[in-house]
């Protein structure tokens, strides 16, 4: 999948290839979710038209487009997919290369506020496209119960790290959740302002919630 922006940081993301569908149709998918989160991210969801996006995509019409997907909100819950899976790809080999609780919270903090770096387009339109589907909407429930269940493991991961003596002790389910808020708040600072330095503002967290999490001798 071949982003249209001319931004370096703009990685392809590669599509899984879907039971019965060819390699050819998957690529075009791809191409298709790339260039909507392009035109999201650039002109907001409600003008994110299907004429928009096809133009976006190179394509000579929105034909190609509702060929692939039943409708806007049929793209849009594929949008949100292709973002989790982008975010999962970039944040977790940076986790499971460090070794202890202190360095993987770091690692943590650190590709999760750098995400808004890495992918310019990806978050904002993330955030834009879960702002507008229904509450009630399968993509919009299925994000938030990721967020709720690796909320959930950062918690058990706490407790881990408190029984071996690496932690202090405080409440890990407000610990967890007060770190998720602090990243989201970062996050948003990152998307809406265009000169704010995301790697600065990351290490600067994660020094914090270090300090805030960590066992000091006394």
């Amino acid at each position: 999948m071949e982003a249209t922006s001319s931004s370096t940081k703009q990685k392809p993301s590669a599509a899984k290839k879907p039971s019965g569908r060819t390699f050819t149709e998957a690529a075009r998918r791809a191409q298709i979710v790339d260039a909507a989160i392009e035109v999201i991210a650039d002109a907001g969801y409600a003008k994110a038209s299907f004429a928009r996006i096809a133009r976006a995509a190179g394509l000579s019409s929105t034909g190609m487009i509702s060929y692939h997907f039943a409708g806007k909100d049929d793209l849009m819950r594929e949008v949100v997919a292709e973002v989790s899976r982008v975010a999962d790809a970039y944040v977790r080999p940076r986790m499971e290369e460090q070794s202890g609780a202190r360095a993987r919270l770091r690692a943590f903090i650190e590709a999760s506020v750098g995400l808004a770096d890495a992918y310019p387009r990806h978050v904002p339109a993330m955030v834009d496209v879960l702002a507008h589907l229904r509450d009630d909407d399968p993509s919009r429930c299925e994000a938030l119960g990721t967020l709720e269940s690796a909320t959930d493991i950062q918690v058990e991961r706490m407790r881990e790290a408190q029984r071996s003596g690496e932690f202090r002790e405080f409440d890990p389910r407000v610990m967890a959740i007060a770190i998720r808020a602090a990243i989201d708040a970062t996050v948003t600072r990152a998307v809406r302002e265009p000169d704010f330095d995301a790697a600065a503002a990351g290490r600067e967290l994660a020094d914090l919630f270090d300090h805030a999490t960590r066992r000091t001798e006394r």
